[in-house]
């Protein structure tokens, strides 16, 4: 994957506090190995996160909070840029113009909705069925071309290459939009639940031992680890033996992950290790990588207003880089003035 001059990544994540180690994992981690290669745009989505019911002055909290975890994992504000989404008008105005261009079929097809919903469909807020709408204007509101995403998200890339076709192809505007390709994360970077193999990590599980968060201690990282569920089995020396054994294989890809090697090789050097003596092993490594990153937020977040100046200017670059493809739309639709 190289970068040409043109090429743009667009990706972001919702302010809701607890920020884990498969937030790390999954996304952060990958966005700082595109800044080599692409121009980079990640942003707080903080009008996603009105989507479902939110605590106004918990949301200010949690979004400096995700803007300082990016940093302090080493997304630079310098080389990329980093803000809020609500600071930048062009992500409402063409939403509402791709909301007139996307089809509620579409929209009915989107399994993230119907995840989140449940039995309650009807009581759920229209932000809430039509968010895939406003994340195509997060991308296309920049021409963006690549986003990389978890798998549970790639329905919504998808939906934003459809939306950006019909818009080409109804305004007969060929190449307006970009098609933008997701950039799905390895296999391995599907960190699941401390307490359920088979449920991934979440931000919204009740229970804090279910996850790493980013700014635990290191005491806390220890117990979480011994408190981590396992069967009785000791690590086998084969991957594929790792079938069936969900959380076994779950420890065994955060070590994989956070060491940089296959989980073949974690396993060469454990092979009929009992998980105790895994887990000691697994927590040190994990505290040595998060540690640092922990720390730096806590100095990032002891200044508010230093990390507001940066999204402030973040915004900035931000709405420079809209402002031409939003008066394009204008054009493009007929609008006045």
């Amino acid at each position: 994957m190289s970068g040409s001059h043109n090429s743009l990544v667009f990706s972001g994540m919702q302010p809701t506090g607890n920020l884990h180690l498969g937030n790390y994992l999954g996304a952060i981690r990958n966005w700082l190995k595109l800044q080599d290669q692409y121009r980079c745009i990640y942003c707080v989505v903080d009008m996603h996160a009105l989507t479902v019911d939110h605590d106004p002055k918990s949301l200010a909290q949690a979004t400096r909070e995700v803007a300082a975890a990016y940093m302090a994992s080493g997304v630079d504000p310098k080389r990329s840029i980093i803000f809020n989404q609500s600071q930048v008008a062009a992500h409402a105005e063409l939403a509402w113009v791709l909301n007139c261009v996307a089809r509620i079929g579409w929209l009915n097809r989107m399994t993230q909705f119907k995840d989140k919903a449940g039995k309650n469909r009807e009581a759920m807020s229209v932000g809430l069925y039509a968010y895939p709408v406003l994340m195509a204007a997060d991308i296309l509101a920049y021409r963006a071309t690549h986003v990389p995403v978890g798998d549970d998200q790639k329905q919504h890339v998808e939906l934003a290459r459809d939306i950006a076709q019909k818009f080409n192809n109804d305004f007969g505007v060929a190449d307006f939009f970009p098609l933008p390709e997701p950039i799905i994360q390895g296999p391995g970077m599907r960190i699941m639940s401390l307490r359920d193999g088979t449920a991934k990590m979440s931000k919204s599980d009740p229970s804090d031992y279910s996850r790493i968060n980013l700014t635990d201690d290191a005491d806390a990282i220890a117990q979480k680890f011994r408190k981590a569920k396992t069967d009785p089995h000791p690590l086998p020396e084969a991957e594929k033996e790792l079938e069936g054994r969900p959380e076994a294989d779950n420890l065994i890809s955060i070590y994989a992950a956070f060491s940089e090697q296959p989980k073949q090789a974690v396993l060469d050097g454990f092979r009929g290790a009992q998980f105790s003596a895994f887990k000691g092993a697994l927590s040190e490594l994990v505290v040595s990588k998060l540690s640092p990153i922990a720390a730096e937020m806590r100095r990032l977040l002891a200044d508010p207003a230093e990390i507001d100046r940066l999204l402030h200017k973040g915004a900035e670059e931000a709405r420079a880089l809209a402002a031409p493809v939003i008066a394009d739309v204008r054009r493009v639709v007929g609008f006045v003035g």
